[in-house]
């Protein structure tokens, strides 16, 4: 475990994976009773990091704790053994980044039927390959007279690059 300090924010506790449950415990037997959050980061390819926000009453203290957790199969054991707050955000994170807690979670936020992890990565946007990204119009496609329009198009985030196809309708802007 290592402790790394921040010119911003809270303290940031480090663990090994197999160490997360018995960190946490251990945390919470020095007075870190307040669980305020958890939720993990895609750090493609590395994999994900699993971050919680734990704040102690007296002496007044909060650090963060996190662990990588495998980009393939994401996997840590549950801490609302400690924490029953935690459950509702492990639901949340198992939900929209595929991590493993362990035991059979309840669906929280998505449909039904939903296939995906919503917040990784890797997840496809279809959506942004059927419906254009709502914004201003790229320059040269306006009605007023621009000088200089030749730039780069604008790609639709969350598509990748191989689901794009060239519309023939929309001409090439040109520098004259």
């Amino acid at each position: 475990m290592t402790l790394e300090e921040n010119a911003f924010g809270p303290p940031h506790r480090v663990v090994d994976v197999g160490a997360w449950h018995e960190t946490v415990a251990g945390l919470l037997a020095d007075g870190y009773t307040y669980f305020d959050w958890l939720s993990a980061v895609d750090e493609q390819p590395d994999g994900f990091r699993l971050v919680a926000h734990l704040l102690r009453p007296e002496p007044w203290d909060h650090l963060l704790v996190s662990t990588m957790l495998d980009a393939h199969a994401p996997a840590v054991a549950s801490i609302t053994d400690l924490y029953a707050g935690a459950s509702w955000h492990e639901r949340e994170t198992a939900e929209m980044f595929g991590v493993d807690f362990g035991a059979e979670l309840e669906p929280l936020l998505l449909p039904d039927g939903f296939e995906g992890h919503p917040l990784r990565k890797d997840f496809v946007l279809a959506s942004r390959v059927a419906k254009a990204w709502p914004g201003a119009k790229e320059p040269g496609e306006s009605d007023h007279d621009v000088k200089n329009p030749g730039r780069r198009r604008v790609k639709p985030p969350g598509v990748p690059d191989d689901w794009l196809q060239e519309d023939e309708a929309t001409p090439e802007v040109t520098d004259e």
